[in-house]
């Protein structure tokens, strides 16, 4: 039997914005997140869990739990607010890794995860091309500031989820073709980004963190393979074949052409994109896909981050009826899908994979006597786990698994009642409470996997 590697980083994942709370501390500007309406019936995220102020009780109790590594998103709006460097800001996320260092918890930063500056949105967002420069700056402080005690950088989260979820222009009441501008100046930033960390010799590796997931035909007609196909171009590989091989997939630039779509690509950008691509691939999976042929709608907007969308003529989402679904959302849960997914991202690029998000969001209740029997995300997460496994006898090259969440924070569309941590907080969307931490029974879980490096 295939065990994990010896060096594998078991770890955990958060957000700055979902986590830290803090919104308007030491000159901190505002960002997206922070300016919307929050959906029906859920938080803001002005206090959330309060990460940004008890954050070293929370790496206590990561250590505790045996983290390797914890994988979290540095806030934009934090460290350049305004376009100004804030030492408030840069200073805490240099406590931040230190003291993940000093409990030997290795820090894996993303760059940006969905909270771009208010400021920048106001000017047009990434639909304007100045957001390329005003990234790379931000990217290159980061580099210089923390570059010497960091391995692997995250570029983006989840670019294409920004895109179908419509979060990136206008709410999603833009047009496809000034969606997927936006979408090419995150590429060529994302480009530019990794040029400087490679041109700057900082020592680590750096690459993407798309949410990738794997798409079954719905029948076996032909037909159902090609739009299963067409649906995994433009999903998936448009942003991964743009970060590891630097040009638009083939497929996936046949539907931009069919939906007006197509943007306008320089020939500095082909350059710049070319020259300048990804040393490992982080991903995020939750779900795989499902779909038919041909899509007698329509082209939609998914009406969250996992949800299947259809491009008329090309592919329809379908239910898989061999899966059951979690309580949010209707998710399909597959474990066997991230093996899939796992071998086919492998196969297509040959580069070292790190798992940055998996998990199972769902209500938690916190008995009297401070528990929490969480054994439905302790299921999910065996199982996923032992599907990494066979993957990796299979032959894929994994760096880690690193889980959502290591915390409960707040979910974007469903708030605090739908928590994915290992550690409990005790507050809902409305009553703050007294924000303690509790361990639930899949946080004891999860440290005895570490401990034992997955063969229990």
């Amino acid at each position: 039997m295939k065990t994990f590697p010896k060096d594998f980083l078991w770890g955990a994942s958060t957000s700055a914005y979902q986590v830290e709370g803090g919104w308007d501390q030491d000159g901190k500007e505002p960002s997206v997140q922070d300016i919307r309406e929050p959906f029906p019936n859920t938080t803001d995220f002005k206090v959330s869990v309060d990460h940004y102020n008890r954050y070293k009780e929370d790496i206590q109790l990561f250590k505790e739990l045996g983290l390797k590594a914890y994988r979290f998103s540095i806030a934009w709006t934090r460290v350049l607010p305004y376009g100004k460097v804030n030492e408030a800001g840069l200073k805490f996320y240099d406590d931040l890794i230190n003291d993940l260092i000093a409990n030997d918890i290795q820090p894996i930063p993303t760059v940006f995860h969905f909270d771009l500056p208010a400021s920048l949105h106001e000017k047009g967002g990434w639909g304007n091309r100045d957001t390329i420069d005003a990234f790379v700056d931000y990217c290159k402080l980061l580099f210089d500031r923390y570059g010497d005690r960091v391995t692997y950088w995250q570029t983006i989260n989840e670019q294409n989820m920004l895109v179908f979820a419509g979060r990136v222009l206008d709410g999603g009441k833009a047009s496809w073709r000034s969606i997927f501008q936006g979408n090419h100046h995150m590429l060529v930033a994302q480009a530019k980004a990794m040029k400087v960390y490679h041109e700057g010799n900082y020592g680590g590796k750096i690459g993407p963190a798309p949410n990738i997931a794997c798409v079954y035909p719905k029948s076996e007609k032909p037909e159902d393979m090609l739009a299963a196909e067409y649906m995994s171009a433009f999903r998936n590989w448009l942003f991964l074949d743009a970060a590891v091989y630097g040009v638009y997939n083939h497929m996936a630039m046949r539907i931009l052409k069919a939906i007006d779509a197509v943007p306008e690509i320089t020939e500095s950008d082909r350059l710049v994109m070319k020259e300048n691509t990804a040393d490992f691939i982080a991903f995020n999976y939750y779900n795989s896909m499902t779909v038919s042929a041909p899509a007698a709608i329509g082209s939609e907007q998914s009406k969250d981050q996992q949800s299947g969308f259809s491009i008329a003529g090309f592919f329809k989402s379908e239910k898989n009826e061999h899966l059951k679904t979690t309580e949010f959302a209707n998710w399909p849960i597959d474990p066997t899908g991230l093996r899939v997914t796992a071998n086919q991202i492998y196969d297509r690029y040959r580069l070292p994979l790190l798992i940055t998000e998996n998990g199972l969001g769902q209500e938690d209740t916190l008995t009297e006597d401070g528990k929490i029997h969480d054994h439905y995300r302790i299921d999910y997460l065996a199982a996923h786990i032992e599907q990494m496994r066979l993957s990796i006898e299979d032959g894929v090259e994994f760096l880690g698994y690193c889980p959502w969440s290591a915390i409960d924070l707040i979910s974007t569309h469903e708030g605090f009642r739908k928590r994915y941590g290992f550690v409990y907080v005790n507050r809902d969307d409305f009553d703050l409470k007294d924000l303690s931490r509790h361990k639930k029974d899949s946080f004891f879980w999860f440290q005895n996997v570490i401990k034992n490096n997955g063969l229990e």
